[in-house]
């Protein structure tokens, strides 16, 4: 099903007489507000609730070989079969409950930096590839005035979804704000933050841009461009650390292996 079909039930149009009046603020999740892919976090989050989910693990593991071959979309979906039959109103409480795990995991830069936007009246709006479920949860915890993510219809093992990932989160702006909102095809006054290079096509809308951790290739195209760059503290201490917490969190082992229930500094 073409996107704009998949994403116009949920669309939220703003009004052409303030569309002029605000600049916009836009900000990736994964990465760029918390260190981890919420998606690991938010699949320990449901097993560890759940523990027979954590059968269902190998149904992942069998694909992961083909991932290339099945491409991104296919994979998250597969990845997503943990959810299979669960009952939409006990998932709609664990997106509640695992947005409000997720507060004290913020980087407190990136929240000083919402305020910021907040208090010069700029539009706020959070673009993410994780599942709208839990990210219009997160969404609404810190006072963003839209909030976006991969729509995803559980219930099979291998649920529906259209990723908003890349290029998707451009279309999906476009569907969700008002036509004054752009002009030339950019969005003038607006400010863009993520960690990946996936979100290019979103920062080409954008005035200005900041990088939360950005890898060589992002750190030298922000040299050129001029764009900030903030490096927060993360919660592993070595890659060695990392591959384990990683492991832990897709297995759905340990209370709190991404370390998101502990205030860092």
């Amino acid at each position: 099903m073409p996107a704009c079909a998949r994403f116009a039930f949920d669309s939220v149009q703003t009004s052409p007489s303030n569309a002029t009046s605000r600049a916009i603020a836009l900000f990736d999740l994964d990465g760029t507000l918390i260190p981890w892919d919420c998606q690991l976090l938010f699949r320990h989050f449901v097993v560890r609730r759940e523990p027979w989910r954590a059968l269902l693990l190998p149904v992942f593991l069998i694909f992961t070989p083909l991932a290339g071959l099945l491409g991104t979309e296919c994979m998250k979906r597969i990845f997503l079969s943990y959810l299979w039959r669960i009952d939409a109103d006990q998932l709609a409480r664990y997106a509640r409950e695992f947005a409000q795990s997720l507060m004290p995991a913020i980087y407190p830069q990136l929240r000083e930096r919402i305020e910021r936007h907040r208090r010069a009246g700029d539009l706020l709006i959070l673009s993410s590839a994780s599942p709208e479920l839990y990210v219009k949860e997160i969404g609404a915890l810190l006072g963003f005035d839209i909030s976006l993510g991969t729509v995803v219809t559980p219930g099979t093992l291998f649920p529906d979804l259209e990723n908003h990932k890349g290029a998707a989160k451009v279309i999906r702006l476009h569907l969700v704000l008002d036509s004054s909102y752009f002009i030339d095809g950019r969005l003038p006054g607006s400010c863009g933050y993520t960690d990946s290079r996936a979100d290019l096509p979103m920062l080409a809308l954008c005035e200005r841009a900041l990088l939360v951790n950005p890898d060589s290739t992002l750190s030298a195209m922000a040299a050129e461009k001029h764009w900030e760059i903030v490096r927060p503290a993360r919660p592993w201490n070595s890659p060695l650390d990392r591959a384990l917490r990683l492991l832990a969190l897709l297995f759905g082992l340990g209370r709190n292996p991404g370390g998101i229930n502990a205030t860092r500094p």
